[in-house]
């Protein structure tokens, strides 16, 4: 298991565009495509928010997007349907990377 100072030097750092803003987001290499997938969905799903006008303000859009996901994720483990592991798989890596994009963007 690699210590603090090997996690970080292995890291990198990979700029995400979400809502038109520019964030600074710190991965291992290896996932740098799924982060960059990641906010993708992000963005989609919070500019289908916006789009409704429904939802005023980037901290809620983002929690709407954020409960939105969620909710996907957890219909998903719901599921038990064995053609869905890998989906559920994905589901779960998506949302933790969310978790983890939206915790830098509030620090």
């Amino acid at each position: 298991m690699p210590n603090k100072l090997e996690a970080a030097m292995s890291n990198e750092t990979v700029v995400v565009k979400i809502l038109d803003k520019e964030y600074q987001v710190a991965c291992p290499r290896e996932e740098r495509q799924a982060l960059l997938e990641s906010a993708q969905l992000l963005d989609e799903r919070m500019k289908a928010i916006r789009s409704t006008g429904a939802v005023i303000g980037l901290e809620r859009i983002a929690v709407m997007a954020a409960l939105n996901l969620s909710h996907e994720l957890l219909q998903a483990r719901q599921s038990g349907n064995q053609g869905k592991g890998a989906n559920q798989a994905d589901l779960l890596r998506l949302h933790e990377k969310l978790d983890r994009s939206l915790a830098n963007k509030i620090d």
